[in-house]
């Protein structure tokens, strides 16, 4: 009986311990026609947890979570804030203020044969 109670609980932590609690996020994200966002536009990919900007020279894209400790930062007029703990990005997501020592990171922006912008928030 002792030895059966044990295998039990034994099955109940592996079963505890492998349980996922969200499935995984999509990598890949498709923002439709290239045409969409005009050159000078910023929009937010709330999805994608990015900002793809439009530039006539291209596209390009940051994403908003704060490097520091993983907080969503706000867009603000010179760039962006982290709403945590004051860390600021300029407008294409370099530091400018810490305590993050490090930039918003830069996502791949591709255009596809079909003419749609596909973000990769992990390549």
């Amino acid at each position: 009986m002792l030895a059966l109670s044990g295998l039990l609980g034994v099955g109940a932590v592996a079963r505890f311990l492998d349980y996922a609690t969200e499935p995984a996020r999509p990598t890949e994200f498709d923002l439709g026609p290239a045409n969409q966002y005009p050159p000078g536009s910023h929009t937010h990919i709330p999805d994608a947890q990015a900002v793809l900007f439009a530039a006539p020279t291209g596209f390009r894209a940051v994403g908003i979570i704060c490097p520091h400790l993983g907080c969503t930062v706000e867009p603000v007029t010179e760039g962006f804030v982290c709403r945590c703990h004051a860390s600021r990005f300029d407008l294409q997501g370099g530091l400018v203020h810490g305590p993050a020592t490090r930039p918003l990171p830069t996502l791949r922006v591709e255009q596809a044969s079909n003419g749609h912008l596909v973000l990769h928030s992990q390549d």
